[in-house]
């Protein structure tokens, strides 16, 4: 009974741009639908859909395509090895690590996450400083014209202001980067 709803009904809109409903949002359920469904999730929406997304955060954000591998020599790390560094940074936020709950065996290092938690620290700090630097040459290059055109730019601007009750320090600006 299920399968007779699984299909959408055969209309123009899916016979004609679709190519007689080949893709997978027309085609009917069965063996096809299975197949283009397993290549999307497989093929296509793992690693393209990941990249596309990572790519409009980072334009957003920092101002650039970082997976833009002519963009590799500027931010000094490859399109892939950042993909890396926020795969292990999503894995890392979801862990459970036990020294967190019971800290009189934290010291033990049994899971080896604080270790890697450190090291992806020191990898984003590496890249978050040429980010910022990078910004900041712009901002002193434009000078009186400087427009702010992302994220960075506008926390560089609450950083240099001096009204704040709290100083807004330069880790706080690569924290609230790493927020998006």
């Amino acid at each position: 009974m299920d399968i007779n709803f699984a299909c959408r009904p055969k209309t123009a809109a899916g016979k004609y741009p679709t190519y007689n409903y080949s893709d997978i949002t027309w085609s009917p359920y069965g063996p096809y639908w299975r197949q283009a469904r397993k290549l999307c999730v497989v093929e296509l929406f793992r690693d393209l859909l990941g990249t596309l997304s990572l790519n409009v955060i980072n334009r957003m954000v920092l101002g650039k395509k970082i997976l833009d591998e002519t963009e590799v020599v500027k931010s000094m790390v490859s399109g892939e090895e950042f993909k890396k560094m926020v795969y292990e940074w999503i894995l890392l936020n979801g862990v459970l690590n036990i020294g967190d709950w019971i800290p009189w065996i934290g010291f033990m290092v049994l899971q080896k996450y604080v270790k890697r938690m450190k090291t992806m620290s020191k990898n984003f700090d590496l890249f978050l400083e040429n980010v910022l630097n990078e910004h900041d040459e712009r901002r002193r290059l434009e000078a009186e014209n400087f427009v702010s055109k992302d994220m960075v730019d506008l926390l560089l601007q609450i950083y240099d202001d001096t009204t704040l009750d709290v100083k807004f320090e330069r880790h706080g600006v690569k924290a609230f980067t790493l927020v998006h």
